[in-house]
């Protein structure tokens, strides 16, 4: 799933990401898959916080950037810094988006959106796997 050629702070083979993921988080963060929509432990979630992802740690987001999308993710309008997530192009199921991994170690997060008209101040929606997550409460 992530690119071999990149370096990633945190770099570790699928058989150190297998002993420290559940099989779901391995399958969303490593593998690039989704979680069901509606199911996630931060969809609906209103605490105030910081969440990180749950690979590697890093902080990606503030819950200050989390709107209700009603698309059944978290979704949140901008992370906390632009470098602490990269963009790739995603052609995949035959439509084209822009995926959004941690910067820090590759790990898949899910997909970020434009133009969908929500208000929110950046007009954009950072569609994130719950699993992806972890939430350090303020």
């Amino acid at each position: 799933m992530t690119d071999d050629t990149k370096q990633y702070a945190v770099q570790k083979s699928d058989a150190e990401w297998k002993a420290e993921l559940s099989p779901a988080e391995f399958h969303v963060l490593r593998q690039a898959g989704t979680e069901r929509p509606f199911v996630g432990e931060y969809t609906d979630t209103k605490t105030v916080g910081v969440y990180k992802c749950r690979a590697c740690d890093a902080e990606l987001f503030r819950s200050e950037t989390k709107f209700d999308s009603h698309c059944g993710w978290p979704s949140f309008f901008a992370p906390l810094a632009e470098d602490r997530v990269e963009y790739i192009e995603d052609s995949t199921l035959g439509m084209k988006r822009v995926e959004v991994r941690c910067a820090n170690c590759g790990s898949h997060l899910g997909h970020v959106f434009e133009g969908e008209g929500y208000g929110t101040p950046t007009d954009l929606r950072y569609c994130i796997n719950s699993i992806s997550l972890t939430l350090d409460p303020l």
